[in-house]
């Protein structure tokens, strides 16, 4: 009996990780122009973490987190989302001293347990982005603007931004409880989930996407109406300067997040290509996290970007394997060895080589050429070992041209320049 993967955590292949590698460079480069640094923290982290910074009542908590004892007892857990490790690291490392204004962008593997579906699964990847000792609205208007721009560099544009305000612990106390008055109202045509979760999480009931809930809250109070003055500027603030960025975006009043960290600006960028799993990148403030982490008082905002979401936007855009610049296909023994050292002298100086390790035919090896879609492929036997030159072919259009072994390595790589 073969051992296969677990479920819902998946393979990426050769000619599928390239989509993935370019995804991950263009996050490189975009947010490298903004001032972004990477940081790496680990997979695992203490499990009071993610119970203090996402919430004790979110669904990630209750249900899906993959929390386990180490073998002195110690609760961990394989993280669920990648701030509240940033931050863990932000405070641990003393990163506020370095600079009052803190860019950090990460990217890597998520854990959470949860039924796997289209754009969903148990071992996800995300790139995401956090910025530290900023509560101006410049900064919102800012990172989003990044955020936009790293579609555009991808080639997605089926997507549109939605923002909305979640208030702050002033004026988010009174929705609350205004919300919960209207919810027990409707209580007997919420699902389970949102009749269990109603008082202790009652924004979550808004996010639902049972069709029973979203009637249910059709009418349900907007937390736009709530906000407290300073909340309203910010919120004001944020999209005026989107505006004069020239960034569209949508007001999505029933937009929340299911992180209780979240506080004034939320974000989605939506698409309506994956069904119900239509948020491809979310985020928003968590101006109290860093503090209620045991660090300074310092405001926040970051997203996350779920990459297989992204890679199954790309669909047929994929990037594919990187073709070899040159083939080199040798007849007889003393021939592959020079062709052997060829390779790997070509390869030291900067060109995708590949060679015939099984003795084939030149015709075998002419196909294999082929099927790798070489640029050049160069013929080497007894005859052109004995002559010191041999044919360089061009693939794309058959034209064949002699050129001098010994010289062949200095050659080719100018000619690939």
């Amino acid at each position: 009996m073969s051992i296969t993967a677990i479920k819902g955590m998946n393979d990426i292949l050769p000619g599928e990780v390239e989509t993935w590698q370019f995804l991950e460079q263009s996050a490189r480069d975009v947010f490298g122009l903004y001032g972004f640094s990477e940081i790496r923290t680990p997979i695992a982290e203490k499990t009071e973490l993610f119970c203090r910074s996402i919430g004790e009542t979110t669904d990630i908590v209750e249900k899906e987190m993959y929390t386990f004892n180490d073998k002195s007892e110690k609760s961990l857990t394989l993280r669920p989302e990648g701030t509240a490790p940033v931050m863990r690291s932000f405070i641990q490392n003393r990163l506020h001293n370095l600079d009052p204004v803190s860019k950090l962008f990460y990217l890597g593997p998520m854990f959470r347990y949860e039924r796997p579906q289209k754009g969903r699964y148990r071992q996800f990847h995300q790139i995401g982005a956090e910025v530290i000792g900023v509560e101006d609205a410049k900064i919102d208007a800012q990172v989003l603007a990044m955020l936009h721009q790293y579609f555009v560099r991808v080639g997605i544009e089926s997507v549109s931004l939605q923002i909305n305000s979640l208030g702050c612990p002033d004026c988010r106390p009174g929705y609350r409880q205004k919300l919960i008055g209207y919810l027990e109202l409707c209580l007997d045509n919420l699902c389970a989930d949102c009749q269990r979760r109603y008082q202790t999480n009652p924004l979550r009931v808004l996010d639902c996407k049972a069709a029973g809930c979203q009637a249910a809250t059709l009418d349900a109070p907007s937390v736009l109406e709530h906000l407290c003055s300073p909340c309203n500027d910010h919120f004001s603030q944020v999209k005026h300067y989107l505006n004069i960025l020239q960034i569209p975006f949508i007001v999505n009043s029933r937009m929340v997040r299911g992180l209780d960290y979240y506080v004034r600006t939320t974000f989605e960028m939506v698409t309506d290509q994956l069904g119900s799993q239509n948020a491809v990148a979310a985020g928003g403030r968590y101006d109290g996290l860093v503090e209620s982490l045991g660090g300074p008082a310092l405001p926040g905002i970051g997203f996350a970007i779920g990459l297989e979401r992204l890679v199954l936007m790309k669909g047929e855009q994929r990037i594919g394997a990187a073709m070899p610049q040159l083939f080199i296909a040798a007849i007889g023994t003393e021939a592959a060895e020079r062709a052997f050292v060829l390779m790997s002298q070509l390869q030291v100086a900067g060109v995708r080589v590949e060679m015939d390790y099984l003795g084939k035919s030149l015709k075998a090896q002419m196909r294999r050429a082929n099927k790798l879609n070489a640029a050049f492929t160069l013929i080497l036997g007894e005859e052109e070992l004995g002559t010191g030159q041999a044919q360089l072919k061009n693939m794309s259009d058959s034209t064949q041209s002699l050129v001098a072994l010994d010289a062949f390595v200095e050659f080719f790589a100018k000619k690939q320049v």
